[in-house]
């Protein structure tokens, strides 16, 4: 989550973008009970349906969306992660990879029916050109679904407020709320196969200081981790002035 802009107006992903072997690690544990995938499929499933993942890292989620979707598209603004993900998916063949940012998709306007995006970007305030970019390239009808931490979820929640000065979760909901989403929330389970794992994954996510209380508060290999699923259909007609 710790991002800022710069001025080409990429949100850098420290984690992922400086130990990619160990945010694999991370992947892989993340929603060990599906709750995230659950969620996803009830309020906006994409079978048959044209879906971009927006911020796809090395592309660990793309095969997941393309087992039941016509098409899957993932952009990533950072190249060696493009060429990760180029590399994970390369036998399926309903799944592209292209370089690019939230506020400037590669894409034509309406080629979509579903725009993802997971702890990528859409932060809360500030993310407007990316919304605004979401709404473009969606058909109407279509859903941008954007599933984030939740900062009002201990412990990891926390943990996030405490590293991450600044970040407000009830402001981050009242933008959400404010921008038409509705908005679920959900919990789940990281689960580590190693102990040594979840310590240095907690390492690449926080600070050494927000790192080692949370090393010092969680026992065994399991985090239990709060997110929240926002989702926002575009019109499918003509919307007058009340």
């Amino acid at each position: 989550m710790r991002a800022r802009l710069t001025s080409v107006h990429v949100l850098p992903s420290p984690n992922i973008w400086q130990w990619p072997e160990l945010y694999a690690v991370e992947n892989r544990a993340q929603d060990s009970t599906g709750e995230i995938w659950r969620a996803l499929r009830a309020d906006c499933d994409w079978a048959g349906s044209d879906v971009v993942d927006i911020g796809c890292g090395d592309g660990f989620h793309l095969p997941a969306f393309a087992r039941d979707a016509a098409s899957v598209t993932g952009v990533e603004p950072h190249p060696p992660l493009v060429e990760r993900a180029k590399e994970r998916t390369r036998s399926v063949e309903n799944i592209r990879v292209l370089e690019g940012g939230a506020q400037r998709l590669p894409l034509p306007d309406g080629c979509a029916d579903l725009v993802h995006a997971r702890t990528a970007y859409f932060f809360g305030p500030g993310c407007e050109p990316g919304l605004i970019e979401a709404d473009r390239v969606l058909r109407p009808g279509g859903a941008l679904a954007v599933v984030d931490l939740d900062g009002a979820a201990p412990p990891y929640g926390s943990w996030l407020c405490e590293d991450v000065r600044g970040y407000d979760p009830v402001a981050v909901q009242r933008f959400f709320d404010e921008q038409g989403f509705s908005t679920r929330r959900i919990r789940t389970v990281w689960r580590f196969e190693r102990r040594e794992d979840l310590e240095a994954v907690l390492r690449i996510e926080f600070s050494a200081a927000v790192a080692a209380r949370a090393i010092a508060e969680t026992a065994g290999t399991e985090i239990p981790v709060g997110y929240r699923l926002h989702v926002r259909r575009k019109p499918t007609g003509l919307i007058l002035p009340s």
